[in-house]
Formats: C-alpha cells, sequence, structure tokens
C-alpha cells in the first residue's frame, strides 16, 4: 500500500510500471516521471515531522478506475490524492467509532516505529481503538484479555496501558504463530513495560514510580512443541522399525510406546536426571538446532498444577527448583533437582536438605524427579510418561 503515484500538469493520475521485491519487502519502480509530472506518496507532515503512511487502496485497485480520485495542490504545489467516497443513504453507518485516535492505518504503524524506529509490521491496530474496545467491554480491573490472534501485540500494550491509568490488575493472555511473535510481538511488551513512550526506537523517558508499580511483574511466554518438531525428534531403537510403520497401525501404535520410548518428544525418561539440560531438534527460520526445553513448566501443565511459588535453590553447585501450588484443592509440592550419578550417599545428603529448608512441609503429595529418599515423596517419571501417552491422539 506504499508505492508511487504520478500526477500529470493536466491532473489526471497515472501508475507507473513497478514490480514487488520480496527480500526488501517494497515495490522496485521501474519507470521514471516525465518532465511535467509530479510524484505523488502517501507522506504527511504534521508538527514538522514526515510520517510515512500508506494509501488506503492497493495498486490495482487503483489502477482499474483512474476516475475515481480527486487531486489537489497546494500554495506550495504540494499534490495530495484524495479517494472519493460515496454514501449509501439506504445503508446504515459502518461505524460510530470516527474518532481520528482510532485511525490504525495511521496511528498502528506509527506506534511500532516509535518502538523499534523501523516499520516491521503492516495494518498494526491503534492502541487506543483497542484501549476503548476494552472499556465498552465492561473490561474491569481484575479482568484477563485474550487476544487469539495477537499480531503486533497491541492487546497487550493496551492492557499495560488501562492499568497504568486507573491502577488496575488486568492479565493479558496473547497468541500468536507467525514469526514477527519473536520480532515484534515480544520485544514490544518488554519494550512497553520498561517505559510508557518511545521514539526512533528509543525510550524518550523512564516510568515514573507510579506507572512503574503498575507495570507488569512477569511476563511469561510459551512456545509450544510444533507438529513439525514431535516428527523430528522421534527416534528408534532399530534400523527396521521405520519400515514397520508404513504397514499396520497398531503396530504404529506399538512402536510409539516402546520402539520410540527414547525419543526426546515422546519423553526420554532417564534423561529427567537433568531436567535442565533437556533439550529439542527445533526447526526454525530455516535451520534445525538444540534448543532448551521446560520440563518442569511442561510437567506443571499435564498434572494441572496451579503454581503458587517458584523458588530456586543451591546446595554446593547443586541446583533446587521448587513448585508449590494447587490441583483440586490438594497442596501440592513438585521438586526437581541434578540427580545424575547419585548414590546412596547423594540421596541421604538430598534427604537432610530438603527436610532442613521444608521444601515440603505442609504438602498433601510430593513429587520429585528420579529416586529419593524424601519422605512421601513419589518420582514423577513414570506420571510425566503417562500423562504425556494421555495426550497423544488416538
Amino acid at each position: 500500500m506504499y508505492y508511487p503515484i504520478y500526477v500529470t500538469k493536466n491532473n489526471t493520475l497515472r501508475i507507473p510500471k513497478m514490480e514487488w521485491d520480496e527480500g526488501k519487502r517494497e515495490y522496485r519502480i521501474l519507470e521514471q516521471p516525465d518532465e511535467e509530472e509530479t510524484v505523488a506518496w502517501p507522506i504527511k507532515t504534521q508538527n514538522g515531522e514526515i510520517l510515512e503512511k500508506n494509501w488506503h487502496r492497493g495498486l490495482e485497485l487503483v489502477k482499474s478506475d483512474l476516475s475515481e480520485y480527486r487531486i489537489r495542490r497546494d500554495e506550495e504545489g504540494v499534490v495530495s490524492i484524495d479517494f472519493k467516497t460515496r454514501m449509501d443513504i439506504s445503508s446504515m453507518p459502518r461505524t460510530w467509532w470516527d474518532d481520528k485516535r482510532y485511525a490504525s492505518a495511521n496511528l498502528g504503524p506509527k506506534a511500532l516505529k516509535e518502538l523499534f524506529s523501523i516499520k516491521d509490521f503492516d495494518f498494526a491496530k491503534a492502541v487506543d481503538l483497542v484501549g476503548d474496545c476494552l472499556r465498552a467491554s465492561l473490561c474491569r480491573p481484575y479482568s484477563i484479555v485474550l487476544d487469539y490472534f495477537a499480531g503486533s501485540g497491541t492487546t497487550g500494550h493496551a492492557v499495560i496501558n488501562l492499568n497504568r491509568e486507573d491502577g488496575g490488575k488486568r492479565k493479558f493472555i496473547l497468541a500468536e504463530m507467525g514469526q514477527y511473535f519473536d520480532s515484534v510481538l515480544l520485544p514490544r511488551v518488554k519494550k512497553v513495560t520498561f517505559s510508557p513512550e518511545w521514539k526512533d526506537g528509543k525510550p524518550k523517558r523512564m516510568a515514573s514510580q507510579e506507572e512503574t508499580e503498575r507495570s507488569p511483574r512477569i511476563i511469561k511466554h510459551l512456545r509450544l512443541e510444533s507438529y513439525e518438531d514431535a516428527l523430528n525428534n522421534i527416534g528408534f531403537d532399530n534400523s527396521a522399525g521405520q519400515q514397520v510403520m508404513k504397514f499396520d497401525d497398531y503396530l504404529l501404535n506399538y512402536m510409539l510406546q516402546w520402539e520410540t520410548r527414547h525419543s526426546e518428544t515422546l519423553l526420554n525418561v532417564e534423561k529427567l536426571a537433568t531436567p535442565f539440560e533437556y533439550k529439542l531438534h527445533i526447526h526454525s527460520n530455516g535451520e534445525t538446532g538444540k534448543k532448551s526445553v521446560d520440563i518442569p513448566e511442561t510437567f506443571n501443565y499435564l498434572l494441572g498444577l496451579k503454581v503458587q511459588t517458584r523458588r530456586i535453590y543451591d546446595d554446593e553447585g547443586r541446583r533446587y527448583l521448587v513448585y508449590r501450588g494447587l490441583v483440586d484443592q490438594r497442596q501440592v509440592a513438585v521438586v526437581w533437582r541434578d540427580t545424575e550419578g547419585w548414590q546412596k550417599e547423594e540421596l541421604e545428603r538430598d534427604k537432610q536438605f530438603v527436610t532442613e529448608r521444608e521444601f515440603t512441609e505442609g504438602a498433601d503429595e510430593v513429587y520429585v524427579n528420579g529416586d529419593s529418599f524424601i519422605q512421601n515423596a513419589r518420582s514423577l517419571d513414570p506420571i510425566f510418561k503417562s500423562r504425556m501417552f494421555a495426550q497423544m491422539p488416538e
């Protein structure tokens, strides 16, 4: 929607020859204007600042009927182009939301340019538009806002702004599968959390004490294992196994439980002895590489644990990660530690360390990874594996 239009001295329009450059995400101009033609771009000067905007209509639509556009020239000869609009008097108004603050075509890209100094996302919504939508929907101070097509993250931005305005404790859940999750959405939420005002990719000012107190304390983001990732991480105990998969659904189901039991995607229980180093082969941006997987967090979801506390401890270089929370109103403690190579002596020391720090005090159920001498503790390894298979489709 960003391209030149050539205007003749007789105020007629002409679209030059051009082709799209996918790499640069812009048009390559193949035809220069004549001497008597003026080049018009969707550019506007506001408060001494030049703003790059978009035409309201695409290239092919404009070319289809050039008579639908009005040309204006100001006192300095600068050309602007208006698209003619005709009201259908038999129809209801298309919107009552006509405040200038809701102009997403202008203000959406402007907000991103202020945050990142470059335009890296098309058709972002205006923050004020989303904010007023939340107000109109009676989004109360303790509401949870879900946007399952999050795009550039405008909804999260708007929720943070609302909380700063009225001291609310609203939470937001954003879901997005596009690659711009990493390049736009997540960095945007981080930046807005740090400072309310940005210019050319840099904060204009620090957040005030009140704004800081009303900003998010934790932003948690999860990346779900995709279907392709799962296939990339299935491994077989013998080379003949892959051939059997072609013939019988029963054998396929059997082999997913036995012949592939050491596949990381199906949870290699033996590697739970080092839970903080569990990795999967993940394909991203055209490359496949090993990336760490949050096994403790995954177990919490499979168990249905509503986490209340998460604490990290150190026992002379041995790391402990302890979750406390609720499962169906039962107090649950989950203790993770590196147990690789542990013998009886290490297990006795482990029991003493957990007891002295009261990791499991008052818990109705206690789960630990691997073997342990901890009182009333159950190994989470078989539970983890069974829950994983319970989630698999038939």
